[in-house]
């Protein structure tokens, strides 16, 4: 296991605010009582918990050119059939993963493809496994152009505790199934909208995990 990028910062501010506490604490109270104790624990476990959300686990991939990965750690929370008017303007299915604050936070690319349109949307922090938070929440929106010539759209959406979405892609990049996209802080969602003909390998209240749960066909 190893340390996200995005949370190096976050950890150093963490870890120096906790040690920065504990030294004024032994330096001005003389007496501990109990709840001294328990205030320092609660601090440690605080930092254990950040120190987590930000981890990146080893994994073995599932490489798969006929199927599409989930990009995302969490729940399925919607499979329906909805009207998509941004990438790929007509019906499609929609997938919605909900990552919770103890799930892993990195975004993968589901398949190889060609990144053709990424737009960053601003709006509210409703609680993301909340149905409409997809669609009135702060949001990241990546297209991308299959080989096959069909085309999805990934939707990064931020929570109620997500104040940051790391998105990395790029128009007119070439990405790899499993290629990190990006990342998202304290709780959201990852949305995919596919095409009606392919294949949902998932049901509702499923667990997934990014780089190794297969989320739908490829035809």
């Amino acid at each position: 296991m190893k340390i996200h990028r995005e949370g190096k910062k976050i950890i150093f501010l963490t870890a120096g605010t906790i040690f920065l506490l504990v030294f004024l604490m032994l330096l001005f109270v003389s007496n501990w009582t109990v709840l001294h104790y328990l205030f320092v624990a609660a601090l440690v476990v605080f930092g254990f918990m950040v120190t987590a959300f930000f981890r990146i686990p080893r994994r073995i991939f599932t490489e798969s050119p006929t199927e599409l990965i989930s990009p995302a750690d969490g729940t399925i929370v919607t499979i329906e059939q909805v009207t998509e008017n941004t990438y790929i303007r007509g019906e499609c299915m929609q997938v919605s993963i909900f990552m919770s604050g103890t799930d892993v936070h990195v975004n993968r690319y589901p398949c190889d493809g060609l990144v053709e349109y990424v737009k960053f949307r601003r709006g509210n922090y409703f609680v993301a496994s909340y149905p409409k938070s997809s669609d009135l929440n702060e949001r990241t929106e990546i297209g991308m152009l299959l080989d096959n010539g069909k085309r999805i759209l990934i939707r990064q959406v931020a929570g109620v505790m997500a104040r940051r979405i790391v998105c990395y892609s790029k128009e007119g990049e070439r990405v790899k199934q499993n290629q990190e996209l990006g990342f998202i802080r304290f709780g959201s969602r990852v949305d995919l909208f596919l095409p009606l003909d392919f294949p949902i390998n998932v049901g509702l209240q499923d667990k997934v995990r990014n780089g190794i749960s297969p989320i739908a066909e490829i035809v």
